[in-house]
């Protein structure tokens, strides 16, 4: 029986089985001498070319692990996680206080899985959606990165159309919430080009002055927040449909959790990893959502806060409660607006490997040239959808938050129960050859089982199943259940036919 130690030197083997999987395809290395000079340019700059190629252990060098507490931190100190909860009272119709609790207590349950996957980048060198082969299976996964490129997008869509209403509420209307969106893009773009070590430093810098923004708004505004009106008593219901939006918004970290990790030390501390994770994630989610429930609650009370929220403008409350400090106020509102960057740069990011996996010949293409696809796909689509944000926040973030909870459950079954937790039983020799790799079959089946008891859980403005009509909006909840419940015994069936790898 060979030591870990030893199966962890045999994964890296280039021999017959790994064939040369760290370094670029054969195939794409005839590109045209333009083509190649432009690339050895970039590459002289710092931009990163790497996308879902394994990272070798000895290339794994990084100790600074407060770097993840300042990507998750970044990633949601912006005015999205505002937006999110407004949600709470203005969709749900919950009073502060239930809005608070709701968003307190779902966010640290839920932070909890993103914020273990992170943990797993160090031990295999591989992308979230390259380790999820090891249960998808190669061609399954694609499925899965169908889906997640479809939330990435969706998130970059309702940042750029919050970026471009913020900056159009501080020109009353002389700048198109359509050139605002442009704007937010094109610098997402700039940062997320460059690749991993300039996300890092951005995002180390990036809360700072969104931070200062929020002081001076709870400062200016404080005077009204104290005294919230009375609302109606909470409901099950109401709670529950909220507490789903709220998990929808963390808990799809998971799919590309483990993307920003993978040049740690191989034996970073999982434990720092985890603790700096999901201290990230509620630090800057948590006091931001609560701060929006209550603006949102007592907009109406305030008639310069209430104009500048007409038809949900979230940019536009903001800029109303930073107004009274005139010319600085819109300066700080330009910084507001320019926060969802740090959102959008790092989902760029990850969407760019996500492409990979999902067209696994597109490996040999430049990790940044995706950068460019998916802005193209992004600006069309916020314009398109910026007069419907809120429907479009709603009904985006209870849908995803249930194939969120669904992958998260086959990939813990996946390394907990079929693996034992045990690292080394990942070959990772194998981590791009199909004929090895899981069929999926298992993992896509449990999914599909599952959605018979999702639907029926779902509470959307467009259906509401059976048992969400007494219940709530039970969907996520179900979704990780039953798939965990289901995979198991459909994985070792599997294993009878194929393996373990």
């Amino acid at each position: 029986m060979a030591t870990s130690q030893e199966k962890l030197d045999r994964t890296f083997d280039t021999e017959k089985d790994a064939g040369s999987l760290y370094e670029t395809p054969k195939w794409s290395q005839n590109g045209s001498r333009l083509h190649n000079r432009l690339a050895q340019k970039l590459l002289s700059w710092g931009v990163e070319e790497r996308g879902i190629l394994p990272v070798q252990p000895e290339e794994r060098t990084d100790t600074h692990y407060s770097k993840i507490f300042f990507i998750w931190l970044s990633f949601n100190f912006n005015i999205l996680s505002f937006s999110a909860g407004t949600l709470g009272p203005v969709v749900y119709g919950l009073s502060l206080r239930d809005s608070c609790l709701v968003i307190l207590f779902f966010n640290l349950l839920c932070s909890a899985l993103p914020a273990y996957l992170t943990t797993w980048g160090p031990k295999l060198g591989l992308r979230q959606m390259c380790q999820a082969r090891y249960s998808f299976g190669y061609f399954g996964v694609i499925i899965a990165s169908v889906i997640n490129l479809a939330v990435m997008c969706g998130y970059c869509i309702l940042n750029c159309i919050l970026g471009g209403q913020t900056l159009s509420s501080i020109t009353n209307g002389n700048l198109s919430w359509t050139v605002g969106i442009v704007i937010i893009a094109v610098i997402s773009l700039l940062v997320s080009f460059c690749g991993m070590k300039v996300l890092t430093w951005y995002e180390r810098l990036a809360w700072i002055p969104v931070l200062v923004v929020y002081v001076v708004a709870l400062g200016l505004g404080g005077k009204h927040l104290g005294n919230p009106p009375p609302a109606e008593p909470a409901t099950a219901s109401s709670i529950l449909t909220f507490a789903s939006t709220v998990a929808g918004f963390v808990i799809t970290y998971a799919p590309l959790a483990s993307d920003y990790t993978i040049y740690y030390i191989p034996d970073a501390p999982s434990w720092k990893l985890f603790i700096y994770s999901f201290l990230g994630f509620n630090a800057s989610i948590v006091p931001i959502q609560c701060l929006g429930a209550a603006a949102a609650i007592v907009a109406t009370n305030v008639p310069s806060w209430n104009a500048g929220y007409a038809d949900g403008n979230v940019g536009g409350l903001l800029e109303a409660m930073l107004s009274p400090s005139g010319n600085f106020g819109k300066f700080l509102t330009v910084l507001l607006a320019l926060s969802v960057t740090g959102n959008i740069a790092p989902t760029l990011y990850s969407f760019c490997l996500c492409f990979q996996v999902f067209i696994p010949p597109m490996v040999a293409v430049p990790r940044y040239m995706f950068s460019l696809l998916a802005t193209a796909i992004i600006i069309p689509l916020s314009i398109v959808g910026q007069h419907k944000f809120y429907d479009a926040l709603s009904n985006f973030l209870g849908l995803i938050g249930y194939w969120a909870s669904a992958f998260g459950a086959v990939i813990l079954m996946e390394h907990l129960v079929i693996r034992r937790g045990n690292f080394s039983s990942y070959d990772l020799r194998y981590w791009n050859n199909y004929h090895k790799l899981p069929t999926g079959l298992a993992a896509i089946g449990a999914c599909i089982l599952a959605v018979s008891l999702i639907v029926p859980s779902m509470n959307q403005v467009w259906f509401v199943g059976p048992f969400a009509k007494t219940s709530g909006d039970i969907g996520f909840e179900v979704a990780f259940a039953a798939t965990a419940l289901f995979y198991p015994p459909l994985r070792y069936l599997e294993l009878r036919f194929r393996p373990l790898v």
